[in-house]
Formats: structure tokens, sequence, C-alpha cells
């Protein structure tokens, strides 16, 4: 009897169909088991924002991340969460005009077996104006006046206006460009960048526009008039500050005056500089602040006021010197004895040649401190105690010295004589 294959399956094409039917189910289930699916929603991903057309502009802050809920087995999400770049989330502006627009936020995910169950949001809320740009003339406002005896002249402004863009419903608020320069006070000509102000019809300023410069470049010229005069004050002293002492530096607020005359020759026939009364500094050992009047020819006049500050500062002369101490033991325990070598120590100190001259060794004082010590050698630094004011130590020679602790000798008792009783 021969053998037929054909017939053979089809005596048994169900017996194969169930056997293949339940291998199936074997190794999904094993699968599943092994690669369970998990539905989570991941974290946040940004919303990109494509097609816009670039003559309108994105108003406010539009949602700007998704999260997406999604099924998908344990080996697809650690992909997820190794490449969060295999997701991606947008909204397509493309065709789109002014006004506001609910748009779909579209989702592609790079990863499967997986099922996308939620995106939250599902939409956004897209707001878009027409880009306005505009130019308007910077107005220049300069507040505040020179002193006395200067003008000011025609200011000068680089650039004279300022370009205005954003979009329409914050540029058609823009009333006015300005810039303020404050000159009050000022005896020289001012030059500086001031920022540029936008301001509504009521003076508040406009936000949401960018400007283009937001700085302008201000020139304000002020000269003397005629008959004025600025010239610098010069410092007359008299006497010498005292021996060991020496004149550190002179100042004088202000430095510049400015003076006047009804006769413009006299005026220009000034040194540049006037000098103060004469202040004596005969032995000064430090410093002084005086008001002090000016010297002015006869026909000259002080526009403000009639006197100068000045300052004089005395330094005291410095040196140096040497002296020895004698060093002291300090809370030696009892019962122990010590010996110091050596026995004094020399200190270099600095300072003013008037108090170097009134020290000694009395003047200092040079101590260890010995408590809790234990009998034994040691090195020791010395502490220098009792230091005058305005004098530095520039150091002790030698640093340590070397302290021998040992037990203090007992005394040897004297027996007490005895008298014979008659």
């Amino acid at each position: 009897m021969n053998f037929s294959p054909l017939k053979w399956i089809a005596r048994n094409i169900s017996a194969l169909l169930l056997a293949f039917i339940l291998a199936v189910i074997v190794w999904v289930s094993a699968v599943v088991t092994s690669n369970p699916n998990i539905e989570e929603t991941f974290r946040p991903i940004p919303i990109e924002i494509i097609g816009q057309d670039p003559n309108l502009l994105l108003l406010g802050e539009p949602q700007s991340s998704v999260r997406l809920t999604i099924e998908a087995p344990t080996s697809i999400w650690n992909q997820l969460n190794e490449n969060p770049d295999l997701m991606q989330a947008w909204v397509d502006l493309s065709g789109l005009g002014a006004g506001d627009h609910d748009l779909k936020v579209n989702v592609l995910i790079d990863g499967s077996p997986l099922r996308l169950i939620r995106v939250d949001p599902a939409e956004i809320n897209i707001r878009l104006e027409p880009l306005l740009t505009k130019e308007i003339p910077i107005d220049l406002i300069v507040n505040g006046e020179p002193p006395l005896g200067y003008k000011k002249e025609t200011p000068q402004m680089n650039p004279g206006e300022v370009q205005i863009s954003g979009p329409q419903s914050a540029v058609s608020k823009v009333f006015q460009a300005k810039v303020v320069l404050d000159i009050a006070g000022a005896s020289q000509t001012v030059t500086s960048s001031v920022p540029i102000e936008i301001l509504d019809e009521n003076g508040a300023p406009v936000t949401g526009v960018s400007i283009n410069p937001n700085q302008a470049a201000v020139t304000q010229p002020i000269s003397l008039l005629r008959g004025f005069r600025n010239v610098a004050v010069k410092v007359v002293t008299l006497g010498q500050v005292a021996n060991g002492y020496r004149l550190s530096n002179i100042t004088v607020t202000p430095p510049t005056v400015t003076v006047s005359s009804a006769d413009p020759l006299i005026i220009n026939e000034l040194p540049g500089f006037v000098e103060t009364l004469p202040i004596d500094i005969s032995d000064l050992t430090d410093d002084i602040e005086i008001n002090v009047g000016l010297n002015l020819p006869e026909g000259i006049t002080l526009v403000r006021d009639p006197s100068v500050l000045v300052q004089v500062n005395i330094a005291a002369i410095e040196s140096s010197l040497s002296i020895p101490l004698p060093v002291e033991i300090l809370n030696l325990p009892p019962g122990l004895q010590a010996s110091i070598s050596p026995a004094s120590v020399d200190i270099i100190v600095s300072g003013p040649i008037p108090i170097l001259d009134t020290l000694s060794p009395t003047s200092f004082r040079m101590v260890i401190d010995l408590t809790n010590m234990a009998p034994g050698i040691y090195q020791i630094t010395p502490i220098l105690d009792l230091i005058p004011n305005q004098v530095q130590i520039e150091s002790i020679i030698p640093e340590r010295v070397e302290v021998v602790i040992t037990i203090a000798p007992t005394a040897t008792p004297v027996p007490e004589s005895t008298t014979p009783t008659p």
C-alpha cells in the first residue's frame, strides 16, 4: 500500500491546526509574560509649531507641551525613556490667517507595537496677528539747567527716529518715542547714550513691541557765558608739621570754581587758578578739615559759595627699633621648676618715630604659658603682650625658646634642737 502525504494531511488537518493554534498561544503567553504591556502617561514632550506665515505673529503663550498616554510592551517603554526624540508633537499653521484658531495636536511615535490611548491636550488655541512695522521721530527732552555762568546750546541727537515692529494691536498703541537727558548742575558738555522710551497717548510704556535702535546718542553742549571763567583752586599753606610727621596729601572741594567780572579783560588775565587764604599747618600731628576763603583779585567775584573745603592729611614718619625682652613664665604647675633658654628675646618693631622714641622694654611683656605642662623639654613660641598703639611687630628673634621643666627639689627638714631639763 503506497503512503500518500496529501491524503495523510487531509485526514489530520484538524489536529495540525489545533497543534499550531496551541503553539501560537504558548508563544504569545511566553512573550507577554516576559515583556508585559504597560499603560502609562509619558512625561511632557514639546509641541513644535510649523507652517507659520512670516507676516503673522504668534501672540500670548500657547500650550507648549503635551502628555501622551500609551499602552506598550516594557521593551518599547524602555526605548522611549532612553530616547524621547522617538516621540514628536506638532501643530500646523499652514494657510492660517489672523485670528484665533483651535488646532489639533499631531503626534508621531517611532516604535511598535504600541497603542496611543490619549493626547492631553488634544487641541491648543493659537492667536495670530499681522506683523506691523513703522518709523516715528524721537522727541528729545532736556531736564535741568547748568549752574550760574553757564549756558546750554542746541543739543544734538543721533538717530532722529526709531523703527517699531510688533503685533498690530501693540504697534497701533504707540503715540510717542522720546529720550530724556538730565543736565542739572552740569558745567561742561554732556554726552550720553539714553534709552528710547515708547509711550502710548496717556504716557504709559507700550509693551510687546521691539525697537531699533533702543538707545540714542545725545550731546548737549554747555559753555561759559561772557564774563565768566572756570579756574582751578590752589591751596596755600604756612609753616611745617611737627617733627616726625610729614604732609601726605591736600585735597580741595570743589577743585575748580567759577568766577565772574563785569570787565571781561580782568577775567581773561587770570592765570587759570585762584589761591586760598593761607592755612597754618605748624606743628600739626593729625588730619584737619577746614573751610577757607579764596584770595580773589580786585574786580573778581565767586559765582557760588565764598569758601572751599580743604582737607590736610598728616602721616607719621615711620622707622624700626630692636628691643630685648625677658621671657616671663606663667602658670607653672606646683611642685615643678622651669628654665628658659635663651632667657630673653629680641623684638623688632616699627611705627611713627615719636612713638618709637618713647618705647622701652617695660612697654611690652613677653610670656610663655605652662598651664598643665608635665616635666620634659619643650620648644615653645613666646607670646607678646601689651603692644602699644600704632606699633607693628615685625619679628621676634628667636621665634621659639627651649623650656626645661623638672620636679622641684624637696627641702631637707632641719632637726629641732632639744634642751636638757635641769
